[in-house]
């Protein structure tokens, strides 16, 4: 049984991570309780999927430049540092989303702008506290660090969308999941302030700017099998992620349920999370499988299959099981995409390139929001479900033919 389980060494002998997995866990359930109640906020305000998708273009553009930059900074800088002012911002970005609620704002543009503050100190941070897990963990538990860190980011995407939305039906009112939000960002300060300086390695830039950004970028330069990872991601993201349509599917196909639309909103974004959980917990077998990347394209494709599948359903328990499939599928291909950006790149690099993995992994579900909230305003929310799934199987059908030899990835000869 101890072999199908996730591995649980790096949380019980490494004290620095088992700060920042307690952390990441709580600030990412208020994190995500914010991401649902915007998300409601704004389909109330417009009764609009497309305003709903313009809240990930609103973030699109501070993760594309911040992200950059802030993956540069933390190869220049000390990373702990980076994580602490940027849990500052994320928590002041959240105060003033409750300060809008509270005076019963009715337009959709503060949201916009609290949200792209917020997604610009994620931007700078997130690359800083990336980078950070390979100087704390030894290179033998990383894969198992990453299952437990992809663990904590799905407890947070579970749990976080299903008190959102309860909290949202018993009270009336998305206030309360941004004061909590605001609140779980200090556990954050307070884990980045707790760790040890984490100064730049040898080799890394003096000062983070475009030249050391480029140097970054020009790193990948032939790299193929690095580039895939981000590639794949950007196709599973971009078409295979339904999230702005939740707030319209919830009303106009399961409206007549006795559960309260925003309770069925918190549900439809909590099961990608759960089924990702529960691949996360019992992923002691993904420790022996190291064709990586063939492991990471059937991943994929059966993310594309379960969105198509519930696109298809009008069943809303069909429908949270399908997506919790995809979950699952999506959470396996991240942590081997992960674990094979750690193991090829020097640490020197490690920022930069994890600048760029934030830009992919978390711009790549805010194109995906504009783009399903784009086609269902043409075609309808069904139309985008299914016509985004399908898309998701063919570009990944698409790249592997591209780059035949990512299928043959092998973690114990690990080529970038």
């Amino acid at each position: 049984m101890s072999k199908l389980l996730l591995d649980l060494t790096p949380l019980r002998e490494i004290p620095d991570y088992r700060r920042i997995f307690t952390a990441v866990s709580i600030s990412n359930i208020g994190q995500q309780m914010t991401a649902v109640a915007v998300a409601i906020q704004v389909y109330d305000i417009t009764k609009s999927s497309f305003a709903v998708g313009m809240v990930g273009l609103a973030q699109l553009l501070p993760l594309v430049v911040l992200g950059l930059f802030g993956g540069a900074m933390s190869d220049s800088y000390d990373r702990r540092t980076i994580g602490f002012v940027s849990a500052v911002g994320m928590a002041g970005s959240s105060l003033l989303l409750l300060i809008q609620a509270l005076n019963d704002n009715q337009q959709a543009w503060p949201l916009y702008l609290f949200v792209a503050m917020s997604s610009g100190f994620y931007a700078v941070g997130n690359p800083a506290r990336q980078a950070i897990i390979p100087r704390i963990v030894p290179k033998d538990l990383l894969q198992a660090a990453n299952s437990l860190s992809f663990l904590t980011w799905n407890i947070g995407f579970t749990l976080g969308p299903l008190l959102g939305g309860v909290l949202i039906a018993a009270t009336g009112n998305v206030g309360v999941a941004y004061a909590i939000d605001a609140i779980a960002f200090t556990v954050m300060m307070w884990a980045m302030w707790s760790l040890p300086k984490l100064p730049p390695m040898a080799g890394a830039p003096l000062k983070p700017n475009l030249s050391s950004v480029k140097e970054g970028l020009s790193f990948l330069k032939g790299k193929r099998n690095i580039q895939m990872t981000f590639y794949l991601d950007l196709v599973a993201m971009i078409f295979g992620m339904p999230r702005a349509l939740f707030p319209a599917i919830a009303l106009l196909w399961y409206g007549d349920s006795a559960v309260s639309t925003a309770a069925i909103v918190g549900l439809l974004t909590a099961a990608p999370a759960l089924g990702a959980a529960l691949s996360a917990i019992f992923s002691g077998p993904l420790q022996r499988v190291y064709k990586q990347g063939t492991a990471i394209v059937w991943a994929i494709v059966g993310w594309g299959a379960a969105i198509t599948a519930f696109g298809m359903t009008k069943n809303l328990y069909l429908a949270l099981f399908f997506l919790a499939v995809a979950g699952a599928a999506d959470n396996i291909s991240a942590i081997f995409r992960t674990t094979m950006m750690q193991v090829v790149i020097p640490d020197e690099y490690r920022g930069r390139l994890q600048g760029l993995f934030t830009v992919v992994v978390a711009g790549g579900p805010r194109l995906g929001d504009f783009e399903s909230g784009t086609v269902a305003a043409v075609g309808g929310e069904q139309v985008s479900v299914v016509s985004g799934g399908l898309a998701c199987i063919a570009f990944t059908y698409a790249l592997v033919r591209w780059h035949k030899p990512f299928m043959k990835y092998d973690s114990r000869n690990p080529v970038a």
